[in-house]
């Protein structure tokens, strides 16, 4: 077996392990939620997240209310918009400055979703990190070789009967 060298350096590589996590996680994610019957990208849901809890908002304040870039903000609502989720009208105190708002279709799927998809991975991911102590090297080394051990889907299996509804969010 190669030495997992990113693991090895420690500290000097926190940014690549973090990434590497990360992106299990989401895989992971992206797997449930096409087991429910969800037609989103994982990264989609905290866009519709922040809209559903924080009502309507201006790109850059989506931006925010997220963590990435007005342009990497201002790319996802308009793939949501196209799947038909989210709605985008200039504001009315500022005709410069677009709100974004989630459409009836985008309420749908968060309500769906805050009944039958984020509670599921929201526990596996509890499940992952239930055991995790110590130093955080040890910790993040503990959470990669439980996604190895059981990716996510597997921590929580929830049944994928899906009716013609789900089908279409």
């Amino acid at each position: 077996m190669v030495e997992d060298v990113v693991k090895s350096l420690g500290y000097l590589c926190l940014g690549s392990r973090f990434r590497r996590i990360g992106e299990r996680l989401q895989a992971d994610t992206q797997q449930m939620i096409e087991e429910l019957g969800v037609s989103i990208q994982a990264a989609q849901y905290p866009f519709l997240g922040a809209i559903d809890r924080l009502g309507p908002l201006t790109i850059g304040e989506l931006a925010q209310a997220v963590g990435i870039t007005q342009p990497g903000a201002t790319r996802t609502a308009s793939q949501l918009m196209e799947l038909g989720f989210l709605d985008m009208q200039p504001s009315a105190e500022d005709q410069r400055r677009r709100v974004v708002s989630l459409t009836p279709k985008g309420q749908e799927l968060v309500d769906y979703s805050k009944q039958q998809v984020w509670p599921r991975i929201a526990a596996a991911v509890a499940d992952l990190c239930r055991n995790l102590d110590g130093p955080l090297l040890e910790q993040l080394a503990a959470m990669e070789d439980g996604l190895a051990e059981a990716p996510l889907i597997r921590r929580v299996r929830a049944p994928c009967v899906h009716s013609d509804a789900q089908r279409t969010l």
